[in-house]
């Protein structure tokens, strides 16, 4: 035993000390919502023959280019997928700019002029073979095949002609001895001055940015030489050096497509960090003094043991290189209440033990303990891991993040649980004092809740269809409110755009939106999003359409600042609510697999219909108060999965542990027993996730409550279903199989 406890007692050490040296030596990455910034995803359109993974790589390449020109600091640009290319570019609170250079594919060409055409012959054929395109003043050119491209060009830079007054243009320096352009240029210079045929057209993605006439002192057949030439064309100095910028960079191999884009302002962010630093400090301490008030001296062990766990996950998060987001934040916040489960499962089965045996010592029981609640340890975190896992596979963005944070949030709460825990607790409980007063252990008895179920002794499951009724009768007003209320899908799932916006003053909903219909807007979606904030939820804007919703956002706000901007393409909103649904079916089908293979099927067949119980319940909850349906929710919900079953797991592994013991007993007498024995320790645990998700529901600020509320009625009928939802039903199937 001693041997053991040195072996845990090092790798405690180890890790925590580890811990401490990433904490203090590397920074944590805070995702755009947190700090500020931009993220615009794009979705290539390979051609016929092209591989979707190489053109997004190519791409890509061209793109980092680009950025690394619009001096953005820290930009981050990944590929998603085969043929999505994600791009962060922290502190851009205007994306119009940056999101206009990504997406321009920049296919430069010079063109020789072959006449006027008129104005219904339209574009003709594609940059190879004749065309007609409209020149800058919208006269109609007929132009010949590319002579060159941008692929000819060795540099371009923006440059202001002080001395001929002519204002920006873009001077370009073509590759080698600039042969190409002198023919060009030389056989327009053989047409008379006037003519449409001396001019030279370029055209930036299909589009006519300038088409200057070759100067008479040009002569014929000979053309420019040297191999450099001017795009003028009235430009200001920005839209100068963006063309500079895209030529430099390069032409896009294929074309690219936003499909979403969101931003955040850096206030937001900071209140986001801020709130859930205080959630977390405020649902920590409440959690420490309720454990500590029930397990005495083992509490204020575990206490000490969850500090290690806190400094352990983020550590973690931090060496992983993971992004943590705001959902992720909240995820690190919920995955502490989470972390206090497994010590309660420890500290209620050395109860047991400590009451079972003849002569009791905290320690032999403590011992005890943690090796009976193994396995309903093991099992009830592994289905929260199923949950995380699925999460990071099938969900993006925010809600990605959430599975990694809650993955890591489980694993560190095991190992402080199991390890730290008793490397703290061993020693202690062996101490002669201590052995003299029992009761300061915090296991020498049985216990409040405890006492009073032995003293009441309920028969709980005396009419196991009485509770089934209630749940089904439960399952019908919610279900009534998705079909009477609806779903108020989030952007993310319906496509569009939503803006969110802070005001000098409060904003009535109603006088919004009929300022937004009077601007153009009638099908605007308007909310109140906290005090003094306003989200408007639209189809997708442009550019001139989304200032418009500001101005008229800013007249009734009387001033209004953007705090968040978010554009999702149609078919990522189909592509994420269709991701939902398969999230949800896999998490439903994983916990059956894992738990009938734990099990018996009858055990994972009630517990996944407890689960299914609960989605049903809390989907219809937020639909009867009209609450969003989002990524975030998702999260929550997903959760809500992992944590729900985690109850189930805990009554189902003492039915178990009973059967083998006594197996001649009757079905629904060992259910019984199983749910009045882990009784205890489900209110302690709902008590300990109860104060965090209070906390953050209070002190987590308007962008986590929803997120909250979700959790919280989660959590109750999660701790419901398990004990008179999936219970009863294992009776019933029991009794009819």
């Amino acid at each position: 035993m001693n041997r053991a406890l040195r072996i845990r007692g090092l790798l405690a050490l180890a890790v925590i000390a580890l811990s401490l040296f990433v904490s203090f030596t590397q920074p944590v990455r805070l995702g755009l919502d947190l700090r500020g910034g931009t993220q615009i995803v794009l979705e290539t359109r390979p051609g016929e023959g092209d591989s979707p993974a190489e053109a997004t790589d190519r791409t890509l390449e061209v793109l980092r280019d680009r950025i690394d020109a619009l001096g953005v600091a820290e930009p981050s640009l990944s590929r998603s997928g085969t043929d999505r290319i994600v791009v962060e570019l922290p502190g851009v609170q205007d994306p119009t700019e940056a999101a206009d250079v990504l997406g321009r594919t920049a296919q430069l060409a010079f063109h020789e002029v072959l006449g006027t055409a008129a104005d219904g012959d339209g574009t003709m054929a594609g940059a190879d073979g004749p065309r007609v395109l409209k020149d800058e003043s919208g006269q109609p050119l007929r132009l010949a095949a590319a002579e060159l491209t941008g692929k000819d060009v060795e540099e371009a830079a923006a440059r202001l002609d002080q001395q001929g007054g002519a204002g920006w243009h873009v001077a370009l320096d073509f590759k080698g001895s600039g042969d190409g352009w002198a023919r060009l240029t030389g056989e327009a210079a053989c047409h008379p001055a006037g003519d449409a045929r001396r001019r030279v057209a370029i055209v930036l993605d299909d589009k006519v940015i300038s088409s200057p006439q070759v100067d008479p002192s040009v002569g014929c057949g000979t053309g420019i030489t040297g191999g450099s030439t001017q795009i003028t064309g009235s430009f200001t100095v920005d839209e100068a050096k963006e063309l500079a910028l895209l030529i430099n960079g390069g032409a896009l191999p294929v074309p690219v497509d936003t499909v979403e884009q969101r931003t955040v302002g850096p206030t937001l962010g900071a209140e986001a960090i801020t709130a859930s630093a205080w959630a977390a400090i405020v649902g920590t301490a409440l959690t420490g003094v309720f454990i500590i008030a029930v397990y005495r001296l083992l509490g204020f062990l575990a206490v000490v043991a969850l500090a290690c766990y806190g400094l352990i996950s983020y550590a973690a998060l931090v060496a992983l290189g993971a992004t943590l987001t705001l959902p992720g934040l909240a995820g690190f916040v919920l995955a502490i209440g989470m972390a206090v489960d497994a010590n309660v499962l420890v500290f209620e089965r050395a109860r047991e033990e400590y009451a079972a045996r003849r002569r009791p010592s905290p320690r032999s029981s403590l011992t005890a303990g943690f090796r009976g609640a193994f396995s309903a340890i093991a099992d009830s975190n592994i289905t929260t891991l199923i949950a995380a896992g699925l999460l990071f596979f099938l969900a993006s963005g925010p809600v990605r993040g959430f599975g990694v944070t809650l993955g890591i949030g489980v694993l560190a709460s095991m190992f402080s649980a199991l390890v730290v825990t008793r490397v703290l607790a061993d020693p202690v409980v062996n101490r002669a004092w201590l052995r003299r007063r029992p009761r300061l252990t915090g296991i020498a008895h049985t216990g409040a809740v405890r006492d009073r179920l032995t003293l009441r002794a309920p028969r709980l499951m005396r009419h196991p269809r009485r509770w089934l009724a209630l749940s089904a009768a439960a399952l019908v007003l919610a279900a009534s409110g998705i079909a009477v209320r609806g779903l108020d899908f989030g952007v993310e799932f319906t496509g569009g755009r939503l803006i969110e916006y802070g005001t000098s003053s409060p904003v009535d909903p109603d006088r919004a939106r009929a300022a937004l219909a009077d601007a153009g807007f009638p099908g605007a979606v308007v909310q109140e999003s906290g005090d003094q904030r306003i989200s408007v939820r639209t189809d997708r804007l442009t550019n001139a359409e989304a200032a418009a919703v500001t101005e008229a956002v800013d007249a009734v706000g009387d001033g209004a600042d953007k705090l968040r901007d978010e554009t999702i393409g149609p078919s990522l909103g189909k592509e994420l609510r269709q991701g939902a649904l398969i999230a949800l079916a896999v998490a439903l089908g994983a916990q059956l697999l894992y738990l009938s293979a734990r099990f018996r099927w009858l055990f994972g067949s009630a517990a996944v219909a407890a689960l299914a119980h609960d989605v049903v319940i809390l989907v219809g909850i937020f639909a009867w108060l009209g609450k969003p349906i989002d990524g975030v929710f998702l999260a929550a919900l997903l959760t809500v999965i992992g944590y729900s079953v985690n109850d189930s797991v805990v009554v189902f592994d003492r039915v178990r542990d009973l059967m083998r013991r006594k197996p001649e007993a009757p079905f629904a007498t060992v259910a019984e027993r199983a749910l009045l024995q882990t009784l205890p320790r489900t209110v302690n645990t709902g008590m300990g996730a109860a104060f965090i998700l209070t906390a953050l529901a209070v002190f987590g600020g308007d962008s986590l409550t929803d997120f909250a509320l979700a959790l919280l009625i989660g959590v109750a009928v999660g701790t419901y279903s398990s004990m008179f939802t999936a219970t009863p039903l294992a009776v019933e199937l029991h009794r009819r199989t």
